[in-house]
């Protein structure tokens, strides 16, 4: 497989570092509040490139939990509850922990595959690596906590500035608290937080400086990854608003104390979901999530189409219009699929099982090279369109046996293993055809509202009925 390196600015050929298991690690949500769809768009970025890798290694990749940052602390300390801030904080991480788990299902992300890690079981983590930072003159303590020095890292001739370009110019002497940048310019960041009145905090002593407090958001991946896959592992995945400072810090963290400048062989990254033109935000109050979703009848799957409607790298759109297209889209895929359970032609033929063989490997090429899912779709969408009259068995040929089943794993669509409609409603098809022989229109249309009434539509075809779900 081929995926453009943020690193490299080029495509560059996946191959794994360790044996056959290609070890990914991507940044995951704070888990304050909903996730909205912007930020699940890129969890579905990443559960879509770990499936295409699957297919040919054995994958092990890891998703973060931030649940102690400034916002997850502002968040918890809202209400006034006399309870310890610890537990305040862990009452509402795990709240949209679980929140998170739920979204990340009904998109189809297969969370059975995916190992997650929080911040807060990592504290020892990144307390040993700040000490480790700091014994070796990148890290250094001051009234407010313990920051990471950009010169220091630069003067052992390691460059700040791998994702993007850095300048000297750009790099302020100044410290920034905040876990966000506000500005373009980079600052020296902070490793640890000295506790504030009615924050959360951990004990943590560093060169006899009582420094109890939190870490600050960067450390924390830097040192969950490290743990979970070691260093340096294979891709590193997240939106394109990671680039800098957060991926940019952990890098700089990651390596300052070994040889290698690499954290990762790859950084892969998802361009933005706009809403209005606009990037999705919470600040700008110009976001939706997938309940909101939900509650406007849309099938969240609707949402992963969407996604994969578009080229990961790309800024995409989101409008009710388009969610709405993606889910006719998603319905017709679906009632596709269910041509297997209603089949009056015993044997493929030549032909079609033919264009099941090449629709399969073209969406292999295309998904292979840089996840070009836009064009691998549009093949099958050609593949339904020559299916769609003429119900067929689609195990049963050289090419199409279990190639169902490979589709679904790669776009996590849910079309394989749909179940079957009822014998009774078969029975209800049955009488209903032959009413229709029988010219008994009343009878035939009686029957097609009752059917409707149980959530099927049938369409009369050259070769029988074929029915879908409403």
């Amino acid at each position: 497989m081929k995926l453009f390196n943020t690193l490299t600015k080029n495509l560059d050929e996946v191959k794994p570092l360790d044996g056959n298991t290609v070890r990914i690690y991507s940044c995951g949500p704070t888990v304050y509040d909903h996730s909205h769809i912007g930020n699940l768009s890129s969890f579905i970025f990443a559960d879509t490139l770990r499936r295409v890798i699957a297919l040919n290694h054995n994958v092990k990749h890891v998703m973060n939990f931030t649940d102690v940052d400034d916002k997850t602390i502002r968040r918890s300390g809202e209400r006034e509850t006399g309870e310890d801030p610890k537990v305040k904080l862990k009452k509402l991480t795990e709240k949209y922990e679980n929140v998170f788990l739920e979204d990340m299902a009904s998109i189809g992300n297969d969370i059975s595959s995916m190992t997650f890690v929080k911040a807060t079981q990592s504290i020892d983590e990144m307390q040993k690596l700040i000490t480790a930072l700091h014994a070796a003159g990148f890290a250094y303590v001051a009234d407010d906590g313990v920051y990471f020095s950009i010169a220091k890292y630069r003067e052992s001739g390691k460059k700040y500035g791998q994702l993007l370009e850095i300048t000297e110019a750009s790099t302020s002497e100044a410290r920034i608290q905040n876990d966000e940048y506000d500005k373009d310019s980079a600052h020296d960041f902070a490793l640890w937080k000295v506790k504030k009145p009615g924050e959360p905090a951990w004990e943590f002593n560093l060169d006899g400086h009582d420094l109890e407090g939190r870490p600050g958001w960067h450390i924390e991946c830097s040192a969950m990854s490290k743990s979970a896959l070691g260093q340096p592992f294979d891709i590193h995945t997240g939106g394109i608003d990671l680039v800098f400072p957060h991926h940019e810090n952990e890098i700089a963290q990651s390596t300052a104390l070994t040889d290698s400048p690499v954290m990762a062989t790859f950084f892969a990254h998802n361009g933005h979901l706009f809403i209005d033109g606009k990037k999705m935000s919470k600040s700008l109050n110009n976001f939706h999530t997938l309940e909101d979703i939900k509650k406007k009848g849309f099938d969240p799957l609707a949402l992963r189409l969407l996604v994969l409607q578009s080229n990961y790298r790309s800024e995409a759109n989101f409008t009710w219009e388009i969610l709405e297209a993606a889910q006719n889209s998603l319905k017709r895929l679906e009632a596709w699929a269910d041509l297997r359970h209603q089949t009056t032609i015993q044997h493929m033929p030549e032909e079609l099982d033919n264009l099941w063989g090449e629709t399969l490997a073209g969406i292999q090429e295309d998904l292979n090279n840089d996840l070009n899912s836009p064009q691998a779709l549009a093949k099958l969408h050609k593949l339904v369109s020559y299916m769609e009259n003429i119900p067929v068995p689609s195990t049963d040929g050289k090419n199409s046996d279990g190639a169902l089943a490979i589709i679904d794993k790669l776009f996590g669509l849910r079309l394989d293993g749909r179940p079957d409609i009822t014998s009774e409603q078969k029975v209800l098809i049955q009488k209903r055809e032959e009413a229709r022989t029988n010219k008994d229109f009343e009878g035939s249309d009686h029957l097609r509202q009752e059917l409707e009434n149980q959530g099927l539509l049938v369409r009369d075809t050259p070769n029988g009925p074929v029915w879908s779900r409403k």
